[in-house]
Parts: structure tokens; sequence; C-alpha cells
């Protein structure tokens, strides 16, 4: 039994003698892949046809994946818009001059950052995340910054003073609060990334304030799993 497009084998035989693919010939003639697989089998192509044909397929290839990225990207962006609008919403019905959600807050990033020896110490390579520490160090307990020593430890590449001064703008504290600088020796010969500005360490004495946040924490972990 013929099928429909049988009138139209001839024309598209011509077509792939002439070297085009089978794509191209699917799209002008409207025949299924499929029949023009079978029809082309014992047609031959020159060497010029083939290499043709693959310098085609590459190129059509590399389009397809650079349209793939730009979907991506564009459906990330959607997707990152969409989390930052439902941060908002969340945030609009907290009220963030609730010093019990603030404390809380703190104990869990402390946690998570915090370190559990030798008093309350945070160190982070985010100013943003030390930035929100201080603060919230401030507000809870009035905490004087004049107090606070700063660590940095940096890569073997990296410019003490430079850098001094970058955390020190940043954290809005004195150069003089940043007392020790430790270079990490592991690191010699390597390149480090331009947006790295190592690891900024928060000493800030009070163990009393450790253990008030260690405790708290905890306790909320264990409420919150039982």
């Amino acid at each position: 039994m013929r099928s429909k497009w049988f009138e139209l084998k001839p024309e598209a035989i011509k077509l792939r003698r002439q070297g085009a693919s089978i794509r191209e010939v699917e799209k002008l003639l409207k025949i299924p892949r499929s029949t023009l697989s079978g029809w082309f089998r014992n047609v031959k192509l020159t060497e010029k046809q083939k290499n043709k044909l693959k310098e085609d397929w590459l190129k059509a290839l590399s389009k397809a994946r650079t349209r793939a990225v730009l979907w991506h990207n564009e459906q990330k962006q959607i997707r990152l818009k969409e989390a930052e609008d439902q941060a908002k919403k969340l945030l609009s019905v907290i009220n963030l001059k609730d010093k019990s959600i603030l404390e809380l807050a703190l104990a869990m990033l402390y946690l998570g950052e915090g370190l559990k020896v030798n008093g309350t110490a945070m160190g982070n390579s985010n100013p943003l995340i030390l930035k929100f520490f201080i603060k919230a160090l401030i507000k809870l307990y009035g905490f004087d910054i004049k107090k606070i020593k700063c660590e940095l430890h940096l890569r073997a590449d990296q410019n003490p003073e430079k850098l001094r001064r970058y955390w020190s703008e940043e954290l809005n504290l004195p150069v003089s609060s940043f007392t020790s600088i430790s270079i990490d020796k592991r690191t010699i010969g390597s390149t480090t990334y331009p947006s790295y500005n190592g690891v900024c360490v928060l000493q800030c004495g009070n163990i009393a304030i450790q253990r008030r946040l260690v405790y708290l924490s905890r306790l909320f972990c264990e409420k919150i799993a039982q």
C-alpha cells in the first residue's frame, strides 16, 4: 500500500541527491522523517555533500544550545524573582522590631557559623553576615563594638593591608581593630579569585552571650524536631 506522500518521492530523492538534509526535505515537502529515512537509505552522497551536512548540523547544534542556555537563564531569572517576591512578602508580615525574633535569628546563625569556644566570635567571608552579627549584638545586648578584635585569614597572593582597609570599611570598624593577619601557606603558587577577600573573624569575648545563643538555638531546634 502506497503512502499518501508516494508521489513526492522523486522530488524528495532529487533534493537529497542535491545535498539537502533530511530535516530540510521534511520541512519543505511536509513528509515525515521516518518515511524519508527509508527513501534515502540507498541514496549516495558525495564526500563534499557529507561534509557540508555535518558542518550545517554542527552549526544548528551550536545555535540550539545557545538558545537553550538563553531560555534556561531566563527561566532562572523568573524563579529568582519569584523567590525574592516570596521573601519580601514574608518579611512584610514579620515584626522586625521584635527583639525575640532578632535574637532567635542571631542564635540560629551562631549555631551554624559562630565559634563555640573562647567567647563569642564569628568568622565569615561574607561582609553582610558579619554586619548583621555586629548590629544584632548592639541592638540586643548593647555591645560595645570597641571591644571587637578582628582576625583576617588570607591566601598567599592577597595584599594584607589592602584587605585590612577593605574589611574596616565594610564593617565600619577602625583599622586598629584588625590585630591579627594569618596567611595560608598552602595556597602559595595558586591564584585567588578577585571577588574573594579572605575570611574575617570577629572576636567579641563575653562568653555569656555565646552560651545564651548556643542554648537558645539548640533548644529551639529540639522543640521543632520533637
